[in-house]
């Protein structure tokens, strides 16, 4: 599946992810006004979430939809995240499901089951939520991991397993000292190595990957440099403060190594001066189009 990404990332020449985190406090006044029913909201996410995919499919290789914006209106909000889902991969775009599950045996299978694999029902086996690639939490260790890998091999799917990530006080666990000398997300970063060891494509990268946020340049320097197989899912750009420069040190000298995520800054662009009198839809493709020039201006050609 990595190897599928980045040739559409060398294609497009644009390492950009947009999440689709859509919150109905961010779509326009016209959209939110007389709305009193969790149906009448899903309604107006599934449109605002199909105009930003129809103008963004061909320019962007990839969009993360954040399950938590979509939980938060019941059962009609998972309505909403699967037509997202089924959307973007029907427009093209490779679908990052951002759900960070994880557990332990039999019920991590069934998280795994849920996004990367597929369901039994009397021997028929049928897709509930087909996503290409899933977030998760690895600090379970890897009894937790190891289905969601397995899917992974059998249905050419991905992950990202989150590392060292974007939020301030991830240092509080992330950065503490074993008794080794290394650091907890370095000493994740080693696992999540090992797990994908045996799923590396042409490019040298795992469909194993990691999270590992912009918004600690120094520790995403570190990890880059200690897990020469594993691809990064770069979030922090944008609204968390990161820039094109704190993200550089996560791909090669390629230009290769990592798909950089943006929500409100793309998806909320048509409420900044700089898109004036845009449509919402209109202002996200713009947003793109820059956020487009800032990376590769920056990283340089990708697949060089």
């Amino acid at each position: 599946m990595v190897d599928q990404l980045i040739d559409k990332i060398i294609e497009m020449q644009n390492p950009t992810c947009v999440g689709l985190d859509t919150d109905f406090s961010y779509l326009p006044d016209e959209m939110r006004d007389g709305m009193a029913t969790f149906e009448g909201v899903v309604e107006q996410l599934i449109e605002f979430n199909m105009n930003i995919i129809d103008k963004v499919c061909d320019i962007v290789p990839a969009v993360k939809v954040q399950v938590a914006y979509y939980e938060q209106y019941g059962y009609n909000g998972l309505r909403a995240f699967d037509y997202t889902v089924n959307y973007a991969k029907g427009r093209g775009l490779y679908v990052i499901a951002d759900c960070k599950r994880n557990d332990i045996g039999s019920t991590a299978k069934c998280y795994s089951t849920a996004y990367l694999g597929k369901t039994d029902i009397n021997g028929k086996k049928l897709n509930a939520f087909p996503a290409d690639m899933l977030t998760v939490n690895g600090y379970l260790g890897t009894d937790g991991i190891a289905p969601f890998v397995e899917d992974v091999k059998n249905n050419n799917k991905g992950i990202f397993v989150l590392v060292k990530t974007s939020n301030p006080s991830s240092g509080e666990l992330q950065n503490l000292k074993l008794e080794s000398g290394e650091t907890l997300y370095e000493r994740m970063g080693a696992l999540v190595d090992g797990w994908g060891k045996d799923c590396i494509g042409k490019y040298g990268y795992s469909d194993v990957g990691a999270v590992v946020g912009a918004t600690h340049p120094e520790e995403a320097a570190r990890l880059r440099k200690q897990l020469k197989n594993t691809f990064f899912l770069i979030p922090g750009y944008g609204a968390q403060g990161a820039n094109a420069e704190m993200l550089k040190c996560c791909f090669d000298e390629r230009g290769l190594g990592g798909i950089v995520n943006n929500s409100r800054g793309i998806i909320c662009a048509y409420k900044k001066p700089a898109y004036a009198g845009m449509s919402y839809a209109e202002a996200a493709r713009a947003a793109c189009i820059d956020m487009q020039r800032d990376l590769v201006n920056t990283i340089g050609k990708i697949g060089r």
